[in-house]
């Protein structure tokens, strides 16, 4: 996945520590609507009670009660729909804060607030996991993990915690699966993944069923070897381990015509999607490594794919390649939603994924195949000359394929028309919700590289790293709601001078709410229309996932403000390309914010 790179330089445990703020973090602020916040005396780091805990169990992560979020996307199924309706179209506008936390930490906070009966958890770069009370802010417990002085971080965030048990599991950036006491915060056992010297590194949520707790290692830069790995959630034992590119004897190890299955990427960034009917974990993969696709003739499977997973054995049951021989950086590491579309007349069990090589994809899950349904553009995309009807594979224009020692333009650009920030789909709507940038475009060009381990392999530098708007743009960033029956694009929301970096929440309510934006605002949009009803702006840009959940008969809505990571890369470029409209630096610091009614946020501060 490219950092765009790297432009804003790698950053290292010791220097982010520099930069970040002191514990002073432990302070929960609650908001007394409608007047300035008031203080709360700061919190300690001693342990707490934690209100209510209730051990989470494998029939909770499969049918969640309405009332909490506990999981990255709240259900198996990736949805990001939460059922509570107490917030709704007609009352959003008396949304106001209830209370904020600063995590004191800086750069992307990007994890959504988990929430089991009244406690929340959340997680921020630097591999620290924070409980809170959900009601009131208040501290419970903090976790912090001794990060290794000379650990590279290309993407310093971390993406959420699972739950499980009477644990909490997360996986850190020098590639460690840890468990904590839920209770306490206390570390039950720490199991190493893999060796962080090498590349390897995580930033995803565990994803737990059947009592394995699964992840996979980020990396593809460095040139490692993709993989999804479970874990006993009892014991941490390894139990299996799965590469995403298959090794000899395996299935598709030919499509890597010259060799290179060794380095050749494949990352997994992302939680992944679960069917408990089929038994399968659905996995997005990363892009090849290097980044041109003549140094590694072939396929390359399973790269820029999705991967259909047996949580049991981690045997690789089905697949479906996006693209072949990726050459743009379109890693799609974003796990489809599962959803039942109506297509011609039937109901299809579907795997729907906005990409980021710009098209809509639906496909259909099966117990013994992944079968193409359709595919079409979603941003301006002008390097797929057609899709195969039957299989879904993409015709290339070469002229728009890059390769080395020739610099080679393409649309959308290498973050793609949807970068990691997920979609969301409303089963009451029936609309996906997806958070695109449109007009953005980009150039590489490829040079033969060696590969060093521990070292960065792009088979580009810097400066044959290009991006530029489209003629005539006039806008970047593209809030969209598709009707998946139809294909069809039923409304969309622009924004003008930003690009758009905001994982997207739905709810019963008949709302969408989404940050993501360079002006640091939270808004909530009307699901049917796409309107704008409410928006507040927060201490930073929002790249966190939003959640909704209930404690004593209130709903809130929560998300973690604070802008970094490719959000900010991505505003350097824009600046590049234009200093007076793209001028403003986002200021960073994290912050958690926590929203009610008016009238529902005045009686949970007393």
């Amino acid at each position: 996945m490219l950092l765009a790179a790297v432009a804003s330089g790698a950053l290292g445990a010791a220097a982010l520590a520099q930069k970040a703020q002191s514990t002073q973090g432990n302070a929960a602020t609650p908001v007394a609507p409608p007047t300035a916040p008031a203080q709360r005396p700061a919190g300690t780091q001693e342990e707490r009670k934690a209100p209510g805990f209730t051990p989470v169990t494998d029939q909770r992560l499969a049918n969640p009660e309405a009332r909490n979020w506990l999981m990255y996307r709240r259900t198996y199924d990736g949805q990001a729909f939460s059922p509570l309706d107490q917030v709704n179209a007609g009352n959003v506008a008396e949304l106001v804060p209830v209370w904020t936390f600063s995590t004191g930490v800086i750069e992307g906070h990007q994890s959504p607030p988990i929430v089991n009966d009244g406690v929340m958890y959340v997680t921020t770069p630097q591999a620290q996991v924070i409980a809170l009370d959900a009601r009131t802010g208040d501290v419970l417990w903090r976790y912090r993990r001794e990060l290794p002085e000379d650990l590279t971080q290309l993407h310093p965030t971390n993406r959420g915690v699972a739950l499980y048990g009477d644990r909490v599991y997360v996986a850190t950036v020098d590639c460690f699966l840890v468990a904590l006491d839920a209770k306490t915060g206390k570390e039950v056992w720490a199991q190493k993944v893999e060796d962080y010297q090498k590349g390897h590194y995580m930033t995803l949520a565990p994803l737990v069923a059947r009592g394995k707790v699964m992840v996979g290692g980020s990396g593809g830069e460095f040139g490692v070897r993709g993989f999804v790995a479970g874990f006993d959630a009892d014991s941490g034992k390894e139990a299996w381990r799965t590469y995403t590119i298959p090794g000899p004897g395996e299935p598709g190890h030919d499509t890597w015509k010259q060799g290179g299955w060794q380095t050749g990427g494949g990352s997994i960034w992302i939680t992944g999607s679960y069917d408990p009917q089929l038994n399968l974990a659905y996995w997005g993969t990363g892009n090849a490594a290097p980044w041109m696709g003549d140094a590694r003739p072939g396929d390359n499977l399973h790269t820029s794919s999705v991967v259909a997973i047996n949580p049991d054995d981690g045997k690789i049951r089905n697949h479906h390649q996006y693209h072949w021989n990726d050459s743009w950086d379109w890693d799609e590491v974003s796990a489809p939603i599962l959803i039942n579309v109506e297509h011609n007349g039937r109901s299809i069990p579907s795997l729907v994924h906005p990409a980021r090589d710009g098209y809509l994809w639906q496909l259909e899950r099966r117990a013994d195949s992944i079968r193409f349904v359709s595919g079409i553009p979603f941003v301006q995309q002008d390097v797929f000359a057609k899709l195969d009807p039957e299989t879904g594979r993409p015709v290339y224009n070469e002229n728009r394929k890059p390769r080395l020692d020739q610099k080679v333009e393409f649309c959308p650009s290498l973050w793609g028309g949807k970068d990691w920030p997920p979609a969301a789909y409303n089963p009451q709507t029936k609309l996906l919700y997806v958070p695109a940038n449109e007009n953005l475009c980009g150039s590489l060009t490829g040079h033969r590289m060696d590969h060093v381990p521990g070292q960065l392999f792009l088979g580009a530098g810097l400066e044959d790293i290009g991006m530029s708007l489209r003629p005539g743009a006039d806008h970047i960033g593209e809030l969209q709601a598709w009707d998946l029956s139809t294909n069809k694009k039923v409304w969309s929301h622009p924004f003008k001078d930003s690009q758009l970096w905001g994982p997207v929440l739905t709810t019963g309510g008949g709302l969408v709410f989404m940050g993501g934006t360079n002006d640091r605002m939270f808004r909530a949009f009307d699901a049917k229309s796409g309107k704008v009803l409410w928006q507040i702006r927060t201490n930073s840009g929002v790249t966190g996932v939003p959640s909704s959940f209930e404690v004593d008969g209130t709903q809130y809505i929560a998300v973690q403000s604070g802008w970094g990571v490719d959000a900010q890369r991505m505003q350097d470029s824009l600046k590049n390309i234009d200093p007076v409209r793209f001028k403003s630096d986002v200021p960073q610091g994290g912050v958690v914010w926590v929203f009610a009614l008016r009238q529902r946020a005045q009686q949970a501060l007393r």
